[in-house]
């Protein structure tokens, strides 16, 4: 089963875990078969919000909504079931300094 691991530092801890180490994870995990894809994400100051209300486009600044965590990054895992999911995210580097969690991906029916 596929599952997301969401990435949750705090604003001023995005660069607290070395790159080196988030790309050694990375590797290791695709080397083992359990790594999908991934991607850092930039600080929350570069987000953009958009939403469509009543057929209306609106663009904003910033991140959906204000909280003491943002979203830094994410990994798509294939994994057995949610323990092995749990011990995958438990190794991720930035779950050290913030959180990581876990969401089974659900397929879309057509």
């Amino acid at each position: 089963m596929k599952y997301a691991c969401l990435v949750y530092l705090e604003p001023a801890k995005f660069n607290a875990v070395p790159d080196s180490e988030c790309i050694a994870c990375g590797e290791g995990l695709r080397d083992r078969g359990l790594m999908v894809g991934g991607e850092a994400l930039r600080p929350i100051d570069a987000a953009t919000t958009v939403r469509v209300r009543n057929g209306q486009v609106t663009v904003t600044d910033g991140p959906l909504a204000e909280t003491r965590e943002a979203l830094a990054g994410f990994e798509l895992i294939e994994a057995r079931d949610l323990n092995e999911a749990s011990q995958v995210a438990a190794k991720s580097p930035p779950a050290r300094e913030g959180s990581v969690e876990i969401r089974p991906v659900r397929q879309l029916e057509p």
